[in-house]
């Protein structure tokens, strides 16, 4: 008889691969039992997806400058802070400003309709980028790869959530209470 490729279901997810930089998680499931006469092949029996672990196995914060920060569209922000169930004890975010140095460009090759404010990224151009809860970690009191911490004119590293090919450079401006750069122009750290 033909017997088809019987496989386990997929574990838990693992940590992360190294702390304190952009790399991935993996999952896995093994295979029950092998096809025979003609039966239908295994799936594949791993799978990784992006991580970013901001503590080190000792327990202490990684470097700022070496987390990219992951940003998506300002627009977002609204939609989660309605869906959020405020409790009173969120703390106020804040807003950084950063000029953007360079940009891949995977950006302007999205075509994805969550993907479009991807094409506002310009070299050159100064963005606002917005921390709130729940990226705001409450043991810190500030978004991961904010670059609070870095040098005046250090290089930092960005990713936007939803494309892995958009990433870039940008160099810390300065910290605000409030964003006050154009809608196209305003994001959100996850």
């Amino acid at each position: 008889p033909v017997i088809p490729c019987v496989v386990s279901e997929w574990s838990v997810w693992s940590g992360c691969a190294e702390p304190c930089k952009t790399t991935y998680r993996v999952r896995r499931r093994h295979v029950i039992q092998e096809p025979r006469n003609g039966g239908e092949a295994c799936p594949p029996l791993e799978e990784r997806a992006g991580c970013v672990e901001y503590w080190t196995q000792q327990g202490t914060e990684c470097k700022q400058s070496l987390i990219p920060a992951l940003i998506t569209t300002g627009g977002f922000g609204k939609a989660r802070k309605k869906r959020s169930a405020t409790d009173g004890n969120e703390k106020a975010g804040y807003c950084v400003e950063f000029q953007l140095v360079a940009i891949t460009p995977g950006c302007l090759q999205s075509q994805h309709s969550y993907t479009h404010w991807m094409q506002y990224l310009r070299e050159g151009h100064t963005v606002c980028v917005e921390c709130q809860h729940p990226a705001l970690d409450s043991r810190s009191l500030h978004c991961y790869g904010d670059g609070s911490g870095s040098k005046k004119n250090q290089l930092l590293h960005w990713q936007a959530v939803g494309n892995p090919h958009c990433k870039g450079t940008w160099k810390r401006i300065r910290q605000l209470d409030a964003c006050s750069c154009p809608s196209v122009h305003s994001f959100l750290f996850i």
